[in-house]
């Protein structure tokens, strides 16, 4: 057993309604194994409360330190590091230049490897410690990530992904060797494949991966809805709705759906722990399908104002009521750092798609980075699954140290906030990875 002295950011438990940060200025985190052996929170609160009861646990105390919930990504491409800052008219043009070469080169398991080092590590260093992410076409890129993961004791979710038309030779979907089975039967099998592999080791989590509805045929969306059909627990992960010109071509290629978003619930993709980027050009009906299938949407800020795609509509998530949390998306996002993100998302927020343009609070805009994301994931703590993105008891203890004085004005500015959205709201502004001073996994504790 471990515990740590700092200021204490957390989350209460969600009402349903809004997102309640709690703080503590002189708090203690301890830490220690449940009865399946994982390093969870025992005990948070005060210093002053807890020092008595756990003075036989050793403590290492972070003066002026603040130690909040390991970020949680939502979407983000593993292969597209490399791709961050590629100048483009839009997504489809950016794709054809940038994304597609790059992505050839993971057929390299050295390459993948490599890739995966530097991709991992970068996660971290910006206090990421769960993140739901895509890989390529190539089964050697999801082996590369999840043996870093595991390594690096780190929560990781990817998987193949799925294409088998519209998209460069070298990086669709092949057939089998032997013949015996054309590209969209073998790239479901590869999957299970991976499925039996990775799914459920450690804290590795396969996701049944589409690109895009408008790269993968019938057949093989329909292989991938069957999959999960079979694999109930595993996750499923895509995007939707991120460009107009995107959203027209998808209903050219599955016209008798009633939406794109509704192609994926045709082929039943769409469920708990179906998590779909962007989201961004939605009606009612599409709202509602969410909610009623308790799928989740991966809002990109950075990325949807970079590729001028649009702007994720808040107010009518939170009317009908469906769950959504926070992704960096490089790398048509612009950062790693959930700050960026955060920030992204205000700006989204005030110039969104209602009138009036909304204020998130900082609390808000924290969760949903944290708490809120781990949520959509389904890795709250519901139904005896591992609770992430929180610090309550029971938790698995992913957090960072956090430097408030990280930089000149983010020192002058933290010591002049009068409460704790000033605080948090300074640092979502003024942040980047020089605020992130350590981040600490739970299970290399």
């Amino acid at each position: 057993m471990n515990s740590y002295r700092a200021s204490l950011l957390w989350f209460a438990p969600f009402d349903g309604v809004a997102a309640q940060a709690l703080y503590e200025q002189d708090g203690l985190l301890v830490v220690g194994p449940d009865a399946q052996g994982r390093q969870v929170v025992q005990a948070i609160g005060a210093w002053a409360t807890l020092a008595p009861v756990y003075a036989h646990v050793p403590v290492t105390h972070f003066p002026g330190r603040i130690i909040a919930p390991g970020f949680v990504d939502l979407h983000v491409h593993f292969p597209q590091t490399n791709v961050i800052g590629s100048p483009a008219s839009g997504l489809l043009p950016w794709l054809e230049n940038y994304t597609f070469p790059e992505e050839k080169r993971f057929e390299s398991p050295e390459y993948s490897a490599q890739a995966a080092s530097f991709f991992i590590a970068e996660l971290l260093r910006n206090g990421v410690t769960t993140a739901l992410t895509f890989a390529t076409s190539h089964a050697q890129s999801v082996d590369a990530l999840f043996a870093e993961a595991q390594t690096q004791k780190m929560r990781m979710i990817t998987g193949l992904c799925l294409m088998d038309r519209h998209a460069p030779a070298d990086l669709l979907n092949r057939a089998s060797p032997d013949g015996k089975f054309d590209a969209a039967e073998h790239s479901v099998l590869e999957s299970e494949a991976l499925i039996n592999k990775w799914h459920g080791i450690d804290r590795l989590g396969y996701a049944i991966t589409p690109r895009f509805a408008p790269t993968s045929t019938d057949a093989q969306m329909q292989g991938a809805g069957d999959l999960a059909a079979r694999y109930p627990d595993v996750w499923i992960q895509s995007h939707v709705a991120e460009n107009k010109d995107e959203i027209a071509w998808a209903r050219q290629l599955f016209p008798k759906s009633r939406s794109y978003l509704a192609t994926y619930a045709d082929f039943g993709l769409m469920r708990e722990r179906a998590v779909y980027a962007h989201c961004i050009h939605f009606d009612d009906d599409d709202r509602a399908l969410m909610r009623d299938t308790g799928a989740a949407a991966a809002v990109s800020p950075t990325s949807n104002l970079f590729l001028g795609s649009g702007f994720f509509d808040y107010a009518g998530a939170d009317r009908v009521g469906f769950q959504y949390g926070l992704a960096s998306d490089v790398g048509g996002g612009t950062s790693f750092s959930p700050f960026h993100t955060m920030l992204g998302a205000y700006y989204v927020g005030r110039e969104g798609q209602t009138k009036q343009g909304l204020s998130l609070s900082p609390q808000a805009l924290w969760w949903q980075h944290t708490a809120g994301a781990a949520r959509a994931l389904g890795l709250g703590g519901q139904a005896g699954a591992a609770a992430v993105g929180n610090l309550l008891p029971g938790c698995e203890a992913d957090f960072v140290v956090l430097n408030p004085q990280a930089t000149p004005l983010l020192a002058r500015k933290t010591a002049i906030a009068s409460n704790l959205d000033e605080l948090l709201f300074a640092m979502i502004v003024l942040g980047d990875d020089r605020l992130i001073e350590k981040t600490v996994i739970s299970q290399a504790i």
